[in-house]
């Protein structure tokens, strides 16, 4: 029922939302002599600022037509490299003869970055994707919203994420890289165990966790304490709703997108409001630059997708209500799994220091885990000064966190760098 209201409640102001936008554009045109008067960009201001806030954000565009390579530009073309009704995996196609011009066609390294699961289209990693491009292959997991996956597409639990995750390491095959930011880094550490459990050879190379809850007992958050508090049947009664007929996903049962990004801003509502705030001041002065940033921003922040409702309600209870990763009693098809088991694939953690969603310590947990990887192929590093978003985006990650991430893949990029952890391979620690 809510679904429905909240679909009816945009339908309804559709018609103020056009009233304002030609409102706006009336009042900002040339041939309107009252353009530049007080009273005029006050209005237009007032009228684009409603248009903002009522609109229905689409998916983004990647908008990442090239990259330079030691000084050269190469176009990029995302395409589709493998897929089912789930996923994509985005490759980042850069054109094979500027490649030859810039660096004379040397093969770069595979990376697989993960995208989190969480409400958020994959485009909101769109800067970790441009950090990466001069210098590696880079594919990432572009997740279906469950609104546009019909009945018949079947279920998506933890378990299909973990075996998409394998699925798309196979095909890359041995010694790509692979990344989790944010939400799925358990569920990596789940598919990494399980392949190298099995002495898979496309075991990733190296796995780098960045701000992800591998143990969210660690510096619980305001979020970490709310899946607390709240019991099971809680979260299924008042978050799972029903998608309504607009949709090709009609009836599916879903953790709507709207619900987490109201839960998202409500965490720092004072920030948001100073932000559109800010907003209206820049419209009214003409701040076009200023106001465009406004824009982009919010274009990516504002755009949400669903989650199946049996995807969030195992996540709720396996990562943060039970711990059963960091706890060892995490099972994938009927199979314990162990990080232990890990002993070849080179590990980093990356964690920010003001970070508010995952707390610090959460993602070094997969040190401890990952007992069987060598001192000497593990790495941690904290980011002063910035939050969650700014361990993956943004002029400090550009700067400071994936120069460390570029240098460490490169160390461990071929088998005879890491040779030292086979001598872990035929013992557990604590068997």
């Amino acid at each position: 029922m809510l679904y429905s209201l909240y679909e009816l409640g945009h339908l309804s102001v559709a018609p103020l939302r056009i009233a304002a936008m030609m409102q706006s554009s009336m009042l900002r045109s040339p041939l309107n002599p009252m353009a530049e008067s007080d009273i005029a960009r006050m209005a237009a201001a007032a009228s684009e600022l409603f248009e903002t806030v009522t609109r229905r954000y689409r998916k983004p565009d990647w908008n990442l037509p090239a990259t330079a390579v030691a000084g050269t530009e190469v176009p990029v073309s995302p395409k589709a490299a493998w897929s089912t009704p789930w996923c994509q995996m985005i490759h980042f196609e850069r054109d094979a003869d500027a490649l030859e011009a810039a660096h004379g066609g040397r093969p770069d390294p595979s990376v697989l970055i993960v995208a989190p699961l969480s409400g958020h289209y994959a485009t909101l990693l769109r800067g970790t994707v441009e950090a990466f491009l001069p210098d590696h292959e880079v594919y990432i997991t572009d997740w279906t919203d469950a609104r546009q996956a019909p009945v018949f597409a079947g279920r998506f639990d933890l378990n299909d994420y973990i075996d998409h995750v394998m699925a798309m390491l196979r095909v890359l095959g041995p010694e790509t890289h692979v990344v989790a930011v944010c939400q799925p880094g358990p569920l990596v550490l789940a598919a990494a165990s399980m392949m190298a459990a099995e002495s898979d050879p496309c075991t990733p190379a190296t796995m780098t966790f960045m701000g992800s809850p591998i143990d969210a007992r660690r510096s619980p958050t305001a979020p970490n304490k709310l899946a607390e508090q709240r019991s099971i049947e809680w979260f299924q009664k008042n978050m799972i709703h029903t998608v309504p007929a607009l949709y090709p996903g009609a009836f599916r049962r879903v953790y709507p997108g709207f619900l987490q990004l109201a839960s998202f801003m409500g965490m720092n509502l004072s920030r948001h409001v100073d932000a559109h705030s800010e907003y209206f001041q820049n419209l009214i002065k003409g701040d076009g630059d200023n106001a465009q940033k406004h824009r982009d921003f919010y274009d990516e922040y504002l755009s949400v997708m669903d989650l199946t409702e049996e995807f969030y309600i195992q996540t709720l209870r396996e990562v943060f209500q039970e711990y059963s990763l960091a706890r060892g009693t995490m099972m994938h098809r009927g199979q314990r799994v162990d990080p232990r088991a890990i002993c070849t694939t080179a590990l980093l953690t990356v964690e920010g220091e003001n970070d508010d969603i995952s707390g610090i310590g959460q993602t070094q947990a997969a040190h401890e885990l990952c007992s069987n990887i060598p001192e000497c192929m593990r790495r941690d590093y904290i980011q002063p000064g910035v939050g969650h978003y700014g361990v993956f985006n943004g002029r400090r990650f550009r700067e400071e966190i994936y120069p460390r991430m570029r240098d460490f893949m490169r160390d461990f990029q071929t088998p005879a760098s890491r040779s030292v952890g086979k001598r872990g391979k035929l013992k557990l620690v604590g068997e």
